[in-house]
């Protein structure tokens, strides 16, 4: 994990750090591209060229950017998407992780 992120996460709750471990795994596990992973704009980031997905930890949840999560809101239907295309995923609910899957390698080819 690159070192401004790991930096980045001292400050959250562990269970949000391990969700965002999770959830960063997910994306690398999605794309068979070698991904450069850094902090845009005090934002953790994963980019394919100029193809991006974050996921921007909060206390009680990560927002998750990815552009394909509109395309597939109607599986993801238990979770809050933001007005801005943005996935909410709560300490208390599971990560969607085969709708996710899909939705980053679709976000990062």
């Amino acid at each position: 994990m690159n070192e401004q992120i790991k930096t980045h996460l001292e400050k959250y709750p562990q269970e949000i750090a391990d969700m965002f471990t999770a959830l960063r795994q997910l994306i690398f596990d999605s794309v068979s591209a070698d991904l450069e992973e850094t902090m845009w704009a005090k934002l953790p980031s994963y980019y394919n060229g100029d193809k991006v997905v974050r996921l921007i930890p909060f206390k009680d949840h990560i927002n998750v950017e990815a552009n394909a999560i509109i395309q597939h809101k109607d599986a993801l239907s238990d979770y809050k998407i933001t007005p801005k295309g943005m996935l909410q995923v709560y300490v208390k609910q599971s990560i969607p992780c085969d709708v996710l899957k899909i939705i980053f390698a679709e976000t990062l080819r």
